[in-house]
């Protein structure tokens, strides 16, 4: 096929896409993006636990308890300060990464993430999970599958509505191949991130999280994040207890969201490398009292599902971990908040594992089967995210009779931390400690869901606004609806057609002036080809333009006008 008609079936392919039932070529699409995000998320994975391998004794990944306590103290702060001087170097004002930023780039930018952010959450995190500071690399990995999307998307100059849903795609492959979890994956981003359940970008979405996960089982051998055992509640009388799990575990992500909240707002206005450099020395000093806490800690979480930890040294976990991990994220460590919450949940499920032994004769549950469940609690409750929390428990152990008890306790957790504690997502919480508000709107979901060129008008001329009696009768008989005419200062003007015919029949002038005559005009603005309608209509509400002229980047290396739209055929568009 010549260049000019791949550049041609590009054009089509993405004006297509620009519709909100493009199914099929999403699907492909999102096919793509899976297996470009698992490749990332490999490489990330590689990265961390080659040299964690290299610099821990034993050769052990996360085996930070070995460390001498000298280097267990300085690790975290060279990490710290590393990262700041890289931060210092080249962020340019992009502090805020991870799960917050994806959600902050899909709401008040389309979705569209730069390279510059990539890099510094690739090599970030990395530095931070190989020095110890206590963050996850879930967030991380679900912000390197979002961008990877979104780069996709753009690289193809796809319109936003697509690349929105690259987004997505990128993050359900992220937290599939994280986890083995392709469902909790797929209902992650549509619960959390993209906050929408539709057909088209369910489906795009699905493909992606099993493209990614098919990836990383095949690389890592099919090696399970953590070592369950067959998890089976002992009875139904325990389920009093899996009430005060909630209850527990409810509290516990709220002092967790809080004082990440704390510790953000009140260093806000410190230096950002100088904040960095604050995490290091203080992961430093608590690691050297508890060197569980280093790191993501899935090595701890195995030793709590089973059972191989005493009651105190748990409470003492719960408390460390919850510290540590408010003192990396709230001074703006580049890692992620999901790990350590599955570390929370699992400790605080191994706090009450006991109890029903002392109450209760005979077989009680295994202690993995409280560690899960607060998992999926204390995730729940913190990330308000209880569908995708339950979702991960059920693929987690491939058992649904932990659903009930599961669900019960997801349900606990999250309306206390959510009703009795006034706490929102974790997420939301880090938006807003830097001045954003992730607010949605359903008419404005309902826009970004499709593109403006799919309902932009294309029966219109483009004229000269000097034109002869002739050339306006050559026009008109190839019934355009809009006449649009170029003005002074390159200024577009729009004109209905019907006008100009009315006053070429009243009139008798082999000559007219368009900007003079007496009819009905439009001013415009000018919107790109690959904007949504919500832009447009923000385009509209925030300008004193009454219509818009939608403009491509043709193959010739010119900006080129496509179409008109206006707010009627904008709000065509409204589906209630």
């Amino acid at each position: 096929m010549p260049f000019a008609g791949i550049v041609n079936w590009l054009d089509r392919l993405r004006l297509q896409l620009s519709r909100h039932d493009a199914l099929l070529i999403l699907s492909v699409l999102g096919l793509i993006c899976g297996f470009v995000t698992g490749i990332v998320i490999i490489l990330f994975r590689l990265l961390v636990e080659s040299s964690q391998a290299a610099i821990l004794p034993g050769g052990g990944v996360e085996n930070y308890e070995a460390l001498h306590p000298l280097m267990r103290f300085l690790l975290p702060i060279l990490g710290g300060l590393m990262l700041g001087l890289i931060f210092l170097r080249f962020a340019k004002g992009l502090h805020v990464l991870g799960i917050p930023r994806v959600m902050e780039r899909l709401i008040y930018h389309q979705g569209h993430i730069s390279l510059r952010g990539f890099m510094l959450q690739f090599f970030g995190a990395a530095i931070a999970i190989i020095s110890g500071h206590s963050v996850g690399r879930e967030g991380p990995h679900v912000f390197l599958g979002a961008a990877s999307g979104s780069l996709l998307g753009q690289y193809l100059s796809l319109p936003n509505n697509s690349i929105r849903t690259l987004v997505g795609c990128g993050t359900a492959a992220a937290i599939s191949a994280s986890f083995d979890t392709p469902l909790a994956g797929v209902i992650f981003a549509l619960e959390v991130v993209m906050m929408e359940y539709t057909l088209v970008s369910f489906i795009p979405i699905m493909l992606a999280a099993v493209s990614a996960n098919s990836l990383s089982l095949i690389v890592f051998e099919g090696q399970r994040v953590f070592d369950i055992a067959i998890i089976q509640l002992g009875s139904l009388h325990e389920l009093i207890f899996i009430l005060l799990l909630g209850l527990v575990a409810g509290t516990a992500s709220a002092a967790y969201v809080s004082l990440i909240q704390f510790i953000s707002d009140k260093t806000q206005n410190m230096a950002f490398w100088l904040r960095n450099a604050a995490a290091g020395v203080l992961i430093g000093l608590i690691a050297l009292a508890v060197p569980e806490v280093m790191g993501i800690g899935y090595d701890t979480v195995n030793q709590l599902l089973l059972g191989e930890l005493g009651f105190y040294f748990i409470v003492i976990l719960v408390v460390m971990k919850i510290v540590a991990t408010a003192v990396s994220i709230g001074l703006g460590i580049p890692g992620g908040t999901i790990g350590p919450a599955l570390f929370i949940g699992a400790a605080v499920g191994g706090i009450i594992a006991p109890l029903p032994g002392l109450v209760f004769e005979g077989q009680v549950s295994d202690p993995g089967v409280y560690a899960l469940i607060g998992m999926g609690a204390v995730m729940g409750a913190a990330l308000q995210a209880p569908l995708a929390a339950l979702t991960a428990i059920i693929e987690l152990t491939h058992n649904p009779e932990i659903i009930m008890p599961g669900m019960l306790a997801i349900v606990i957790a999250s309306l206390v931390n959510s009703e009795l504690f006034g706490k929102s997502s974790m997420f939301h919480t880090l938006l807003e400690a830097t001045g954003l508000n992730y607010h949605t709107d359903p008419v404005m979901q309902s826009l970004r869901r499709i593109g403006a060129a799919s309902f932009m008008n294309r029966n219109f001329v483009q004229v000269e606004p000097i034109l002869t009696r002739d050339t306006v009768r050559i026009i008109l008989d190839n019934n355009p609806e809009w006449i649009l005419i170029k003005g002074d200062q390159d200024q577009m003007v729009l004109m209905p057609a019907v006008d100009l015919l009315r006053i070429m029949e009243q009139q008798e002038e082999e000559e007219f002036d368009l900007l003079s005559l007496p009819a009905t005009r439009y001013e415009l603005a000018q919107l790109r080809m690959q904007a949504t309608l919500q832009e447009a209509l923000e385009k509209l509400d925030n300008s004193q333009a009454d219509a818009l002229y939608i403009e491509w980047y043709d193959q010739d290396h010119y900006w080129r006008i496509q179409g008109i739209l206006t707010r009627p055929l904008i709000e065509s568009a409204y589906h209630f």
